[in-house]
C-alpha cells in the first residue's frame, strides 16, 4: 500500500472522486464572486499593496512602502498575498485568491487528517462540514490572518497524525514548526492547540516515556525558532532602521506580543486598544455583561447572537460525540488512536472555545473559525463510528439525539433571521425528525437506514449552508466581517443582542441600518460613494448632514447607512473601514508624487488605505490602526515636513473616540481646526499633529475632504475651507 496526502491506494475507488468533487464544490464556494468583496478589509490590502512594492515593507508587514509603521500582527499572511500581487498585479483577485485557495487546501488536509487514523468517508464528512461552515466560508473569502492560521494549524495536526503513528522526531518537530509560523500569522492565539498537539503525542505514541518527553522538547524549539526568528531580527534591528511596530506603545515587538495581541486579550488589559475605557478599550473590549464586540463573557457566548450563526451549528454535536467517543475508549490501550484521535480534536475544541468564551479583551465573531477544523473532525468522526455500531441501540440513540439536538438548534439559529428563507427553519425541523425516527428503527432494514443518514446530512447542513451561500453571495467590507444573510442584524450579525457593538440594525457587512456611523469598505478603484440628503459625505456631520471631513453633533438618521464618501466618517466608522476618495482627490495626490516620500498623511491606517490603495503611492498612517500608536511624534513629523518628505495631510480621520458622546449618539471632535485626533484628543500624539497642522496650514476642500499642503508656506489656519470642488 502507498500513500500521498489524500489519496491511499487501498481507498474504494469511490472515494477518489468524491474528494475530488468536494474539493471542487469548495472552491466554487470560496471563489465565487470574489471580486465583489473589492479589498475587503482595506488595512490588510494597503499592507499588501506597499509589500508588492517594497521587499523592506515586504518582510516587515508595514502599512506603506515608505515604511512608517506596520500592521498590529505579524505579516507571514501578508508574504502570501504581496507575493500573487508581485506575481499578476494589484487586483482584489490578487489578494483574495490565495485565501480562498488555503480555504481549500485546509479541506484537503483536514480530510486527509481524519482519514488517515478513521475512514475516507469520515475524512470526507469533515471536510464537508468545514467547507460550509458559514465562518469558513466568511475568512477564506476575506484577507485577514484567519485563513493561513486555519490552514497551517490544520497541517500541524496532521504532522502529528504522523508523528505519532511512529513516535518520529521529523514529523513532530515539523508540527512544531507549523506552529511556529501560526505565530507569526495571528501571534498566541496559534498556541492554543499546542496542548492538544503534545497531549496526544505524550499519550498515544510508540516509545518510551523519556523518548517522548525529549522529542516534545524538541518540537518546542522547532516551534520557538519557527516564530523566534522574525521576532528576533525586529528586536535586534535599530529602531531607526526599520518601521515602527504598530500597536506597540514602545515600538516593540515583544510588548505587542505580550500585551496587545497577547496576555491583554485574556485580561483585557490592552493599552492604546480601541475605543474609550481604562485598559482594554470600550468598544474593543468583550468581558463582563454589555461586553464589546464578542458579547458576554462566559460558557454561553459561542451560541449567543454575535457568535451563533458563525460556528455553533454543529457545536453541540460535536462535543457530545467528543463525549460519547471518550467513554467508549476509557479502556483501550494507551496507543488507541481512535482515543488518540478524540483527544487531539476534543483538545483542540475545548481549550480553545473556553479561551474564546472567557477572554475579557478584544474578541470578533470571526475568530471562532479557529474551532471549525475541531468541530468538523469530531462530527466525520463521530457520525462514521456510530453508524458503524447502529446494530447497538445506545448507538442508534447518540446518532438520533444529536440529530434532533442539531436540527433544533439549527431551527433556533435560523429563528434570528425570521425575514430571510423562513421555510428553512420548519423543513429542517421536520427533517431532524424524521431522519432520527428512521435511525431509531432502520437497524434491520439497511436501505431505511441509509435513506435516514441522507436526510439526517440534510437537516444537519441545511442552515449552515444556507448561511455560507449567502455570505459567498455577498461582498464583505470593513475589520469585522460576519457571515450570514445581510440584515441579520441585531440577532446573528455583529453588534446584536446583549453586550453587542451597535445594538439593533447592525448589518453583517459592517454598515448601521438604523444607527448609522459605520461605513462599508469601499472596492477598488476608489470613487465617491453616493450620500443621499441626511447621509454622511466627506465624513463631517452636522445636523444630519456631512460637509468637510470632521464630525460635529449630528449623525445620520434612521434608515441610512451613514456610507462616508472620501474622507470616511469619524468616530468608528472611520476607525473600522478604509476610505473612499473621489477622482478629483485621488488625481491630486498622485500628481509629483515620485518628488514625496509620502503624498499624504492621515490618522488612523484604515482611513490612510483608501488613498494608498488608490493612488497606489505611500500615505502615511499616523498612529497606526486606530490612532493611537505614538508613531511618528510631533517632532518627527514636523522633520518630515520641514525635509519636504510630506505633500498633503487629510482631515476626516479618526473621531475622538475618547471624548464624551453627544445627546444624539454622535462622536464629538478633538484637536483645532474640526481635526479628528485619536483617543486623548490634543493630548494624543496624533490629536497633537492635526492640531499643529490646523494651527499653520490652511485647508483647501476636495470631493468633500479637508485638505491641507504641507509644503506651501505655513499660515494661520482659517475657520474652514479656503476653496471646494466636488
Amino acid at each position: 500500500m502507498t500513500t500521498t496526502l489524500l489519496r491511499r491506494t487501498d481507498d474504494p475507488r469511490w472515494v477518489r472522486p468524491a474528494l475530488l468533487g468536494l474539493l471542487v464544490a469548495t472552491g466554487v464556494l470560496y471563489l465565487w464572486g470574489l471580486g465583489a468583496s473589492g479589498w475587503a478589509n482595506s488595512f490588510y490590502s494597503a499592507a499588501v499593496q506597499a509589500g508588492s512594492v517594497s521587499w523592506k515593507a515586504f518582510f516587515y508587514g508595514s502599512s506603506d512602502a515608505a515604511n512608517s509603521i506596520t500592521v498590529d500582527k505579524p505579516p507571514a499572511s501578508l508574504w502570501l498575498m504581496a507575493l500573487s500581487v508581485r506575481a499578476f498585479g494589484l487586483s482584489s483577485w490578487s489578494i483574495l485568491v490565495p485565501q480562498a485557495l488555503a480555504g481549500v487546501a485546509s479541506v484537503g488536509v483536514l480530510y486527509a487528517t481524519v482519514r488517515r487514523w478513521f475512514s475516507p468517508a469520515a475524512g470526507l464528512l469533515a471536510g464537508l462540514v468545514l467547507a460550509t461552515t458559514p465562518v469558513a466560508t466568511l475568512m477564506f473569502r476575506f484577507n485577514n490572518p484567519d485563513a493561513l492560521l486555519v490552514l497551517l494549524l490544520v497541517l500541524a495536526a496532521y504532522a502529528t497524525v504522523r508523528a505519532t503513528e511512529r513516535a518520529s522526531t521529523k514529523w513532530l518537530m515539523l508540527a512544531g514548526v507549523l506552529v511556529g509560523f501560526g505565530f507569526l500569522t495571528k501571534m498566541l492565539q496559534a498556541l492554543l492547540v499546542m496542548p492538544a498537539l503534545a497531549l496526544v503525542f505524550l499519550l498515544a505514541a510508540p516509545a518510551g516515556l523519556w523518548r517522548r518527553v525529549g522529542q516534545l522538547l524538541l518540537a518546542g524549539l522547532a516551534m520557538v525558532v519557527g516564530a523566534g526568528w522574525w521576532i528576533a531580527i525586529v528586536e535586534l534591528v535599530p529602531a531607526k532602521y526599520r518601521p515602527y511596530v504598530g500597536g506597540s506603545q514602545a515600538n516593540s515587538i515583544l510588548e505587542l506580543t505580550l500585551g496587545y495581541n497577547g496576555l491583554g486579550r485574556l485580561t483585557g488589559n490592552e493599552t492604546g486598544s480601541v475605543g474609550p475605557g481604562a485598559q482594554s478599550g470600550g468598544f474593543g473590549g468583550g468581558g463582563g455583561p454589555g461586553g464589546g464586540f464578542g458579547g458576554q463573557t462566559g460558557l454561553g457566548r459561542l451560541f449567543a447572537s454575535e457568535m451563533g450563526g458563525q460556528i455553533s451549528w454543529l457545536l453541540p454535536a460535536a462535543l457530545a460525540f467528543l463525549l460519547a467517543g471518550l467513554w467508549l475508549t476509557r479502556r483501550a490501550p494507551r496507543t488507541d488512536r481512535t482515543r488518540a484521535g478524540l483527544l487531539l480534536w476534543g483538545g483542540w475544541l475545548v481549550v480553545t472555545a473556553l479561551v474564546f468564551s472567557f477572554m475579557q479583551g478584544i474578541i470578533h465573531a470571526y475568530y471562532t473559525v479557529a474551532l471549525a477544523p475541531a468541530i468538523s473532525a469530531l462530527v466525520g468522526i463521530g457520525s462514521l463510528w456510530m453508524w458503524r455500531m447502529r446494530d447497538r441501540l445506545p448507538a442508534r440513540i447518540v446518532l438520533a439525539v444529536v440529530v434532533v439536538g442539531s436540527a433544533v438548534w439549527s431551527y433556533v439559529l435560523l429563528g434570528r433571521t425570521p425575514d430571510w428563507n423562513p421555510w428553512l427553519r420548519p423543513a429542517v425541523l421536520a427533517a431532524g425528525g424524521v431522519a432520527a425516527l428512521g435511525l431509531l428503527a432502520g437497524t434491520r432494514r439497511y436501505a431505511v437506514a441509509r435513506v435516514a443518514a441522507v436526510v439526517a446530512m440534510a437537516a444537519v447542513l441545511a442552515g449552515p449552508l444556507s448561511y455560507s451561500v449567502a455570505t459567498a453571495s455577498t461582498g464583505q467590507g470593513g475589520s469585522i466581517p460576519s457571515a450570514g444573510p445581510a440584515g441579520q442584524g441585531g440577532q446573528g450579525g455583529p453588534g446584536g443582542g446583549p453586550g453587542g457593538m451597535g445594538g439593533p440594525g447592525m448589518r453583517r457587512d459592517g454598515n448601521l441600518d438604523a444607527a448609522g456611523g459605520l461605513p462599508a469598505g469601499p472596492p477598488p478603484g476608489g470613487g465617491a460613494a453616493q450620500a443621499p440628503a441626511g447621509q454622511a459625505s466627506g465624513g463631517q456631520a452636522s445636523g444630519g448632514q456631512a460637509s468637510g471631513g470632521q464630525a460635529s453633533g449630528g449623525q445620520a438618521p434612521t434608515g441610512q447607512a451613514g456610507q462616508a464618501r472620501g474622507g470616511g466618517a469619524g468616530g468608528m466608522g472611520a476607525l473600522l473601514n478604509g476610505s473612499n476618495p473621489g477622482a478629483k482627490l485621488t488625481t491630486m495626490l498622485r500628481k509629483d508624487s515620485g518628488s514625496y516620500t509620502w503624498v499624504a498623511a492621515t490618522v488612523g491606517s484604515n482611513s490612510a488605505s483608501g488613498y494608498q490603495l488608490a493612488t497606489g503611492e505611500p500615505v502615511m498612517p499616523i498612529g497606526g490602526f486606530n490612532g493611537s500608536d505614538p508613531s511618528p511624534t510631533l517632532a518627527q513629523f514636523k522633520a518630515y515636513v520641514a525635509a519636504g518628505k510630506v505633500h498633503y495631510f487629510i482631515g476626516g480621520g479618526l473621531a475622538d473616540l475618547g471624548s464624551e458622546q453627544g445627546t444624539s449618539g454622535s462622536i464629538q471632535t478633538a484637536g483645532r481646526g474640526g481635526f479628528p485626533g485619536a483617543r486623548g484628543g490634543t493630548n494624543s500624539t496624533s490629536g497633537q499633529i492635526a492640531a499643529w497642522v490646523a494651527a499653520n496650514f490652511s485647508s483647501t476642500t476636495v470631493d468633500g475632504v479637508q485638505i491641507y499642503d504641507l509644503t506651501a508656506q505655513n499660515t494661520a489656519s482659517t475657520t474652514g475651507s479656503t476653496a471646494s470642488s466636488s
